[in-house]
């Protein structure tokens, strides 16, 4: 376990923005970049980033730096201010490392510092999480600022984050949330991909995705367990009965953020995984970091060693270091049956990263995107389009093919690729919200609750997948048949947590739960705090991939069928009624999983100390957060949500929710037909 004993990291955390300039460094980190953004501002709109940039700094100090930030300005088509990054190493340090008034700002320092871990974030120099683009700040300025302002908050004070810039402590009160984050909230006439580009460069906004601009990334993990439910119950469709996943192939690409999961969930799920990734060192990161088995770097060695794990009903993940596009095609030519396909590419990111085309090589492909955007996204369509063409080939032939929520599907469709329905209005593929986490997880109320042991200590965690276990173990025993599957899922998963080395940056937990059992699992924690068995506060969240977090129309939402779906009310619902029922900190983003534009997503933290206020927050907060999605989801007349929330009312006298009245179709066919 790593420590900090260095009082000059305190010091630093206080002082914000330096005193002195710092020296200019001489070049850029070994680490991964960012890929340089294409230019899109005007003479006078570069004028005005820069002037904008130079307003976080003394005024002496401007006639150096306005010429360094034009021409980071011109170079990688945004303003990142290295010259501020700190020079202490960027990791979540034990809660008692920092210089804070509060253990909930303390705790918000340690999650920023998480999401900026190098061995978690994927450029973390360039302040971004996951995704290609997914921020936690614009900036370098911004995170100095911010943790200067964490560092020095009262209990009575809020910190206001504007995408990554710190507005300011304003008065508030010890119930009110410590932090308040948007991200990216556009007029909707200015919410389109070339907008983000612009007022990003601008400096005025940024793309927080869902966990980054939250604080409350944890890793691949973060997604591994529900990238695995998925594989799982992707299997149950097409298996027979007594049949297993064991030599079976699930077929994808990704391994750069969240995409890096896939290898793993794989494993778990107990099949033969081949994930493509065209960056040599994401395909490295992962590999060493234990998460793919194995690195191979060319076609005819992963035709043989795949056929070779199929023939012996292994469970190994293969990462080919490569484009995706070629697997498919070889993998159809060479009659290599893949009965799982998906795509986990950053595609709401199309062109400046988030998708690599066949037939370029990686550096070719970030040159061309700046030299050259047009022509770069003429390829990436290209690309969409063969890439839906072997797909609907291998599909022909029996394979079952999910949209992961990345907007491949949107992508596609839009360069004109095979992916629409006969009716011409859905896809023909359907998401896997649609297929799997929808009806099985979202609608019952299961979503992925999360952790986060500030002491940083790996026995910390352990207890608490004790607790959890013991929690859920007594749910399930007591549960109706209805959700039964989803409780030995996850009972199953954290029996095998901790064997299964989920673990990158912070000591941190994913399980799926339902309200009845975040609340219980949280409360148990809370206790078990106050008692000393655990030796320091625990940091509660959830990935705004959840059943109320999100409204997000080819993702999260997908499986709303009522023509609300392109509707938000939820997501901003969630995060107002979050922030007065006790948590920590509240975020609103635009943006975060399918694209710019095309969701609206909010998250929370809440940080327990063992107190009774805390417990309080608990049993308030956690059941609305779960529970007004599911009163949406029953209000469409999903029928899952329907018998959940009707359960909860059950238990919950308090809670009146309005329930839809039933109509038969034959009434509604008789009066359309007049």
């Amino acid at each position: 376990m790593r420590t900090t004993t260095d009082r000059s990291f305190r010091e630093q955390l206080l002082e914000g923005i330096p005193a002195s300039l710092p020296p200019k460094p001489e070049s850029r980190s070994v680490l991964s970049h960012a890929p340089a953004r294409k230019q899109i501002l005007s003479r006078e709109e570069k004028r005005l980033a820069v002037q904008n940039a130079l307003r976080y700094f003394p005024k002496a100090w401007h006639e150096e730096l306005a010429p360094e930030f034009a021409g980071e300005l011109n170079e990688y088509g945004r303003i990142y201010m290295y010259r501020f990054k700190p020079a202490y190493e960027m990791y979540a340090r034990p809660i008692a490392a920092y210089p804070a008034k509060t253990p909930e700002a303390a705790a918000i320092m340690l999650m920023i510092q998480n999401n900026l871990d190098p061995a978690v974030a994927q450029h973390p120099d360039e302040l971004i999480t996951y995704g290609g683009n997914g921020a936690v700040f614009q900036n370098w300025a911004q995170y100095l600022l911010t943790m200067q302002y964490l560092a020095t908050m009262t209990e009575t004070q809020t910190l206001h984050v504007y995408s990554g810039h710190p507005m300011g402590l304003f008065p508030s009160s010890r119930e009110a949330p410590r932090v308040v984050v948007t991200n990216g909230m556009m007029i909707p006439n200015y919410s389109k991909p070339d907008d983000w580009e612009r007022y990003n460069a601008l400096g005025v906004t940024q793309y927080g995705q869902m966990t980054a601009g939250s604080y409350m990334y944890i890793g691949p993990q973060g997604i591994v367990h529900g990238t695995t439910i998925t594989v799982m119950n992707a299997f149950r469709k097409v298996l027979k009965t007594g049949e297993n996943s064991r030599g079976r192939l699930f077929l994808t690409s990704g391994l750069g953020g969240m995409s890096g999961a896939q290898p793993k969930a794989g494993n778990i799920a107990g099949c033969v995984t081949v994930c493509a990734e065209v960056n040599p060192a994401a395909a490295r990161k992962r590999h060493e970091q234990g998460w793919v088995d194995e690195l191979h770097h060319s076609l005819d060695e992963l035709v043989l060693r795949t056929r070779r794990a199929m023939e012996g009903r292994e469970v190994v993940s293969l990462a080919y270091v490569g484009n995706v596009v070629d697997v498919w095609e070889r993998f159809l030519e060479d009659n290599i049956y893949v009965s799982l396909g998906s795509d986990q590419t950053s595609l709401h990111n199309p062109w400046a990263g988030g998708y690599y085309p066949a037939g370029l090589s990686f550096e070719d492909a970030n040159a061309l995107m700046v030299e050259d955007p047009d022509a770069f996204k003429k390829k990436v369509q290209q690309s969409l389009k063969k890439q839906v063409d072997l797909i609907n080939a291998h599909t022909a032939r029996g394979t079952y093919f999910f949209d992961y929520g990345n907007a491949f599907l949107l992508e596609a469709g839009k360069a004109g690729a095979a992916v629409m329905a006969e009716n011409k209005i859905d896809f023909r593929y359907p998401s896997y919200v649609q297929d799997i986490l929808g009806p099985l997880c979202f609608d019952y109320g299961f979503g992925p609750f999360r952790w986060v042991c500030t002491s940083g200590d790996p026995q910390d965690l352990k207890k608490t997948d004790q607790i959890a276990l013991e929690v859920m173990n007594g749910i399930r025993d007591r549960a109706p048949e209805e959700i039964r599957q989803q409780m030995q899922d996850n009972i199953l998963w954290i029996e095998q947590a901790e064997e299964n080395r989920l673990v990158v940056g912070s000591q941190a937990r994913i399980l799926y739960a339902d309200a009845e059992g975040r609340t219980a699992i949280a409360l148990a924690f809370n206790e078990a705090i106050r008692k000393g068995e655990l030796t320091a506060p625990v940091v509660l969240g959830r990935d705004h991939h959840d059943v109320s977090g999100t409204d997000s129309p080819f993702r999260e939402t997908s499986n709303i069928y009522d023509g609300s779906k392109f509707t938000a009310d939820m997501a901003i619902h969630n995060v107002i009624g979050d922030s007065f029922r006790g948590a920590t900190w509240v975020s609103i983003h635009n943006g975060g999983g399918v694209g710019w534009g095309e969701v609206i997503n909010g998250g929370f933290g809440m940080v327990l100390d063992g107190s009774e206020s805390a417990a309080r927050r608990i049993r308030s907060m956690l059941f609305y957060d779960v529970n007004n999605g599911i009163a949406r989801r029953s209000w469409a007349r999903n029928p899952e949500a329907l018998f959940a929330i009707r359960r909860e009312m059950e238990r919950t006298p308090e809670m009146r929710i309005t329930l839809p009245t039933l109509v038969d179709e034959d009434i509604i066919d008789k009066a359309i037909e007049k």
